[in-house]
């Protein structure tokens, strides 16, 4: 009898699909990282020209910025397919042998986590991104032998939010290392404009802006208040979004005029109520606010510090004077010396 899937898996792949159709089809139609876009454009039209797969390709930065956009446009322009995994899917160096012997000449395969692939299965991976190799250990003990396999020329397009914990033998292998950084408000504008389009629902010019102001810089966050702006629009509405509805949709949805939700303001008034502005070790704060260290460094933290909230110290992560006047938290002037 087969098993009915979860709701979770459900609304999982309902997200992942509704992404996937928000997905620019072309290289020149995704907004913003324009520098990264240029590079890539000329080095995917001279890889086709040669007839010649691409140069393994590590794109790192915070969550949500179009990295595993950037792979599958990449396949598209060169016009080939694109396989995607993940690094803590890849658990044996047998899991690596299935799915690169299973890729075809110039294919593209996108790994997401890179920084979180298994030591040996990173060190079976250096042979094939050099030399289009594989080498298989058959067998056990004395009688073991190792087998080469020859591997199709193909693309590793590599993402990671934490390029530091990605070793420098894996890092060297890739010909090209791009950053991707947050959006301004005007590309995220004509992201949030694009989106409305194909979900058909209508957005003046000052309301796209104003929704782009509080993205985070991020187009996925920009996406998926959009669409909760839509319900809101629709019920609460008359299927138009505009200045006062966007005010209404966002003040229920508990994001302020930074774009800060709730855990990020929990995150900030523990850090100025509880520990007095800091500094205070990250697995402290993490654990005050009942949050896992990993989202409050890769995705909390990064917004946090380039809207000037937060400073990262030797001695732990600090306030700003900034962070106290947005929380409206009074700070005397023995503690604004001390910490500014």
């Amino acid at each position: 009898m087969t098993k009915a899937p979860s709701t979770k898996n459900k609304n999982k792949k309902q997200e992942e699909v509704f992404y996937q159709t928000l997905r620019p089809k072309k290289l020149e139609q995704f907004q913003g990282q324009t520098k990264t876009k240029q590079k890539l454009e000329v080095f995917t039209k001279a890889a086709k020209k040669r007839k010649e797969p691409l140069d393994h390709l590590l794109l790192y930065g915070p969550p949500g910025l179009g990295k595993t956009t950037l792979a599958h446009l990449i396949a598209a322009e060169l016009g080939v397919n694109v396989r995607v995994t993940s690094g803590p899917a890849i658990e044996r160096s047998g899991d690596l042998a299935s799915i690169l012997t299973n890729l075809k000449e110039g294919d593209i395969l996108f790994i997401d986590e890179v920084h979180r692939l298994n030591k040996v299965v990173e060190e079976s991976l250096y042979p094939a991104m050099e030399d289009f190799c594989l080498d298989i250990i058959l067998g056990k003990g004395p009688s073991a032998r190792t087998v080469r396999l020859e591997l199709p020329k193909f693309t590793i397009v590599a993402a990671t939010t934490r390029i530091g914990l990605i070793s420098s033998p894996m890092r060297d292998r890739f010909g090209a290392v791009y950053r991707l950084g947050f959006y301004s408000s005007k590309e995220l504008a004509q992201i949030i404009k694009r989106t409305a389009q194909i979900l058909k629902i209508a957005i003046d010019e000052k309301s796209s802006l104003g929704l782009a102001a509080r993205s985070r810089g991020t187009p996925r966050v920009a996406n998926r208040l959009l669409k909760r702006i839509r319900d809101f629009a629709q019920i609460k509405g008359e299927g138009k979004i505009n200045e006062e509805l966007l005010s209404q949709a966002l003040e229920v949805l508990e994001i302020d005029d930074f774009g800060l939700d709730k855990n990020d303001r929990d995150f900030l008034k523990a850090l100025c109520l509880d520990y007095g502005g800091g500094p205070v070790g990250v697995d402290t704060l993490a654990a005050s606010i009942s949050e896992d260290v990993g989202t409050v460094e890769d995705v909390m933290e990064p917004y946090l510090i380039q809207k000037r909230l937060l400073k990262r110290t030797k001695q732990g992560r600090a306030a700003t004077k900034k962070a106290f006047e947005h929380l409206k938290i009074p700070i005397s002037k023995e503690k604004q010396e001390k910490l500014f």
